[in-house]
């Protein structure tokens, strides 16, 4: 509660200009874009390598080019930032073209460590600047990496910048004691857990979320919920469809992620209809309200993350 009177006190003047976060249609790619509070956008849908092993990461996001994808997700602790530097040399694109993210891990967590494992994730990645870098987890020293974010940001070779998996006290707190409001909050959002209270804190200050995990992995047999079912036979789509347009339609950004290209084609396919409110608040029903794979306040997930040397 007091968090909450907090956001609210201090995002006043913020969600005046919350129209920042904005989207618009590319026809080109039938892609829809949000627009960041520093006036650079993202591509609405982004392609995750997370558990792709390296030596297919290559093939797997070339295929992703082909079929339409223009924003690759990494991280150093997905071990694969290099073979995804392959695969943007490799393709026909243009650099300016793709939109590259990576996140910086605990174990390189400070200010001087988050400098050189950023320069260390260039050279993996084969480039001169990324177009997004964020804190992977709100553990170690993250305050100093921010520090460093923010002034990498200045120097020109970060585009944008924010954080992941920080819950709404802690990207409150950071942006309450810092110069530079996160561009953007990257958190699990899915059927289970769909992160309304999260979803208000980062519109109230300003900042975009971007779902991880859309999923659940379909556990629980998620793709065969009525709900998502009736939905679906509506718009004739398929529930995997239906599960990324509804994040679309509450304006948060989603990655996805497959190693078959006919389901990186059936996840591109979300961009020609649009859910209605009340089926949204249909699917409000499926949510339980809280992660069915993580707990980031358990001991033992910061112990194992901190104790993950990359």
């Amino acid at each position: 509660m007091v968090v909450k009177k907090l956001i609210n006190k201090f995002s006043f003047d913020k969600e005046k200009d919350n129209k920042n976060i904005s989207s618009s249609y590319n026809e080109d790619y039938k892609m829809q874009y949000f627009k960041l509070n520093n006036g650079e956008k993202i591509p609405a849908l982004s392609f995750g390598v997370y558990e792709i092993k390296p030596k297919l990461t290559k093939e797997v996001v070339l295929k992703a080019f082909d079929v339409g994808y223009r924003s690759i997700d990494t991280a150093q602790v997905y071990y694969n930032e290099k073979e995804v530097g392959d695969a943007v040399k490799e393709s026909e694109l243009s650099r300016e073209d793709v939109f590259i993210t990576t996140k910086n891990w605990v174990s390189n967590a400070g200010y001087d460590k988050t400098i050189k494992a950023f320069n260390k994730s260039l050279e993996n990645l084969q480039t001169d600047y990324l177009d997004l870098f964020l804190i992977h987890e709100p553990f170690g020293d993250y305050y100093g990496s921010y520090r460093a974010l923010e002034d990498l940001q200045k120097e020109g070779k970060i585009i944008s910048i924010g954080v992941s998996n920080f819950n709404s006290a802690r990207l409150l707190d950071l942006v309450m004691n810092n110069d530079i409001t996160p561009q953007l909050n990257q958190v699990e959002t899915t059927p289970y857990f769909q992160q309304y209270e999260a979803n208000e804190c980062m519109k109230k200050l300003n900042v975009l979320h971007q779902a991880w995990g859309p999923f659940s992995e379909g556990l629980n047999n998620l793709f065969k919920n009525p709900i998502l079912v009736k939905i679906a036979e509506k718009y004739s789509k398929s529930t995997y469809q239906i599960v990324l347009r509804c994040l679309m339609d509450r304006g948060i950004a989603g990655i996805c992620s497959s190693i078959k290209k006919e389901r990186m084609l059936e996840n591109m396919d979300i961009f020609d209809f649009k859910l209605s409110k009340s089926e949204i608040e249909l699917i409000k029903e499926i949510d339980t309200g809280k992660s069915p794979f993580i707990d980031f306040d358990s001991l033992e997930i910061v112990k194992e993350f901190n104790e993950e040397i990359v």
